[in-house]
């Protein structure tokens, strides 16, 4: 979660059930009273914020077991405009301007056109059109905030050797119709668009708020500006029924196409709704049951949709009752089965974030991921997060007057961040504090360093070998291995994007450098690095690019709770805005409260009292009480044994493993802190003010 100076919350108003002029939407009402009074939250499921946040999707897809209901959204008042049965997919689009590719009244045809444009990465719509001949299928691609983004399409797709243009009309559409006088039914404007499409012009259904209900009419034409406008006007010269249309009002309306886009099938289209800029279209629940978002993952949510274009881009919102968003986030944040006071407290410290958030994603308070806090829809919904929201309702953490901005983490390995070590500022309510974050390591197996036979070093679990009673020279344990083809993996975790060290087979002997729990949120390994894996991972992560080879990396600055506040390469500091961002830097690290193991780097001290250094490409030549003299020359392997008895492998070239402890930034509340508390016999409220100093708990505090 970022940092944001505004707090007071600013929520819109939701749609009641008031049934207002013959329909059944109510207004939405513009001002933060009535937000309040209601409750809601609008999340930013898909929503472009420029240099804040970018997630797209080109159109929504939504259904639900029990039907939907569909209004038009302009100037905060929302109107009921049509209903879809029970299961039906519907399709959600912002009007705007896009590349009409063809047409073809052959089916297979536009289908191969539609697939070859979605195979070269553009957002096509197959849809079925009427002319004399009869039906038609349209090929277009994207929704274009401008018409030279458009006309840029266009070209693009004309020259595209892959993408075939099917023939028929083709250029670019636009958001400029001209449009008939209202009709009672759909039907009507159906046939009353037959004459016009007779005529070679494409025609669209648009549905209106009326006095009575909803009112249709026929939009005729997508024209990119005016000219195109008249052009039209003058094609349709000779049609009768043209004398009437006028140039279309703006906002305010639906378009209902149908479409081919989900069942690819000539028989099976779908219904897409389109709002043009200034609108959106808001999608209610027919009843009881969710929404279902195919775009994002399939998840169902509770609330409404609004969808629409926002800073030129497709936005999908989802605006839903507050606590009940926050049955989704104490889910989504904490594993239901955890102590129900942890529980409670995560739900206060979500409560209070989003509420100090503000509009901070302009018409959306929040995002569903964790730049805010995880949002996955009823998914995450478990009976004990419920619980744990109901416990306590409207409960929100203040301090001076307004909500606390409660970030908090999954484990602070500890010992929580100071606001300076993550921000370089102090909040008065955030200081770091000790941690019971060890709980993370409950029922975690051992997993074991080991030197394998071939001079290799890397991890084993512990179950996967057997220790003997025997050591070697150095007092190093033996282990033998029970199976072929154990893996000997580079940190103590299997990641399956990682290939193994090594694989040993049934009976191979293995020395036991060290015996480790393996790698959690509390304590973890990365690596080993090499210089260009740091210098591939640094790219585009610094304010300055870094040069390489790197030869050394060291920490040079530690924070009060001892996490990395600068980090050294080859004796400069590494640039970065904030000492979080040295997460990314380092190729996503847990946390920065981490520290450095070079592991082809060991320092010597000789007989005569001389240091010396191996590096990067250098050798050291050994002489044992043996007199054999042993060399590191060629790759060979160098293990050492310190002081302490603690065998470390010095590798052949320069390379760093990072240790570290704590998963987020770890700031506030501590998630796995928050259940050892909870564990001890800390209530909720305890473990609030633990970690959030000198702040109230207000019931009812929104």
């Amino acid at each position: 979660m970022s940092r944001t100076k505004g707090i007071k919350a600013v929520m819109a108003a939701g749609i009641g059930a008031a049934v207002l002029a013959g329909c059944l939407f109510a207004p939405l009402g513009a001002s933060a009273d009535d937000a309040m009074e209601e409750k809601q939250i609008r999340v930013g499921i898909f929503i472009t914020v420029p240099n804040k946040y970018t997630l797209t999707t080109p159109a929504a897809t939504l259904s639900s077991a029990g039907g939907l209901r569909i209004g038009v959204k302009q100037n905060g008042e929302s109107a009921l405009l049509d209903r879809i049965s029970s299961g039906s997919d519907i399709r959600a689009m912002a009007e705007a301007y896009s590349a009409l590719l063809g047409e073809s009244s052959d089916f297979a045809a536009a289908l191969a056109a539609f697939k070859a444009v979605k195979s070269a990465g553009g957002n096509p719509v197959l849809e079925a059109v009427e002319r004399s001949a009869g039906k038609t299928y349209q090929v277009s691609e994207g929704t274009y905030a401008t018409s030279a983004a458009a006309s840029a399409a266009m070209a693009k797709w004309s020259q595209n050797a892959t993408v075939k243009l099917i023939g028929g009309d083709s250029g670019l559409r636009g958001p400029l119709h001209l449009e008939t006088g209202s009709f009672t039914s759909e039907a009507e404007a159906i046939a009353a668009a037959a004459q016009f499409s007779k005529a070679g012009a494409d025609t669209f259904l648009a549905l209106r708020p009326g006095g009575s209900g909803t009112e249709y009419s026929v939009m005729v034409g997508a024209a990119a500006d005016s000219a195109a406008l008249e052009a039209l006007r003058i094609k349709l010269s000779g049609v009768a029924e043209a004398a009437v249309l006028k140039q279309a009002a703006p906002g305010g309306y639906l378009l209902k196409r149908q479409e081919f886009s989900v069942s690819q099938k000539a028989g099976s289209p779908t219904t897409l709704y389109q709002a043009p800029v200034g609108s959106f279209a808001v999608i209610q629940p027919g009843g009881n049951e969710p929404i279902k978002l195919a775009e994002r993952y399939g998840r169902s949510y509770r609330g409404q949709f609004e969808i629409g274009s926002y800073n030129g881009a497709l936005a999908v919102i989802n605006e839903v009752d507050f606590e009940k968003y926050l049955y989704s986030v104490v889910g989504g944040e904490m594993p239901g089965s955890w102590h129900s006071e942890a529980l409670k407290a995560q739900a206060v410290a979500a409560r209070s974030y989003a509420l100090s958030k503000g509009t901070a994603f302009g018409t959306a308070q929040v995002v569903d991921t964790t730049l805010s806090q995880v949002y996955n829809g009823t998914g995450s919904e478990k009976s004990t997060t419920i619980q744990a929201v109901d416990a306590t309702a409207g409960t929100v953490m203040m301090y001076k007057g307004k909500p606390v901005e409660a970030v908090f983490s999954s484990s602070s390995g500890g010992q929580t961040a100071d606001p300076s070590e993550v921000w370089g500022g102090s909040i008065p309510y955030l200081k770091s504090v000790s941690s019971p974050d060890h709980t993370s390591e409950n029922g975690l197996m051992d997993w074991h360093r080991v030197l394998t036979p071939s001079g290799k070093t890397g991890y084993v679990r512990s179950d996967t070998v057997t220790l003997s009673e025997s050591k070697n020279a150095a007092g190093a344990a033996i282990a033998s291995v029970k199976s072929n083809d154990t893996n000997v993996r580079p940190i103590p975790l299997v990641q399956s994007d990682v290939s193994p060290v090594e694989k040993l087979s049934a009976g191979a002997k293995v020395t036991v450098l060290e015996t480790v729990v393996q790698s959690n949120e509390m304590n973890w390994i990365r690596g080993p690095y090499t210089s260009q894996q740091l210098l591939d991972l640094m790219k585009g992560k610094t304010t300055n690019a870094v040069s390489g080879p790197i030869i050394s990396l060291e920490v040079s600055q530690r924070g009060p709770s001892d996490r990395v506040q600068k980090l050294l390469v080859n004796g400069k500091e590494l640039p970065v805005k904030t000492p979080d961002n040295l997460r990314g830097a380092l190729g996503g690290l847990p946390s920065t409260r981490f520290w450095i193991e070079p592991a082809g780097e060991l320092s010597l001290i000789g007989a005569s009292g001389r240091t010396g250094t191996k590096g990067s490409g250098s050798q050291v030549q050994l002489l044992g009480a043996n007199g054999v003299k042993t060399s590191s020359a060629g790759g060979a392997s160098l293990n050492t044994i310190g002081a302490g008895g603690v065998i470390r492998p010095v590798a052949a070239s320069s390379s760093w493993f990072i240790r570290g402890k704590g998963y987020g930034h770890g700031l506030g509340l501590s998630q796995y802190g928050a259940k050892g508390l909870a564990e001890q016999g800390y209530d909720y409220q305890a473990i609030l003010k633990y970690y959030y100093k000198e702040i109230e708990l207000v019931k009812d505090g929104y």
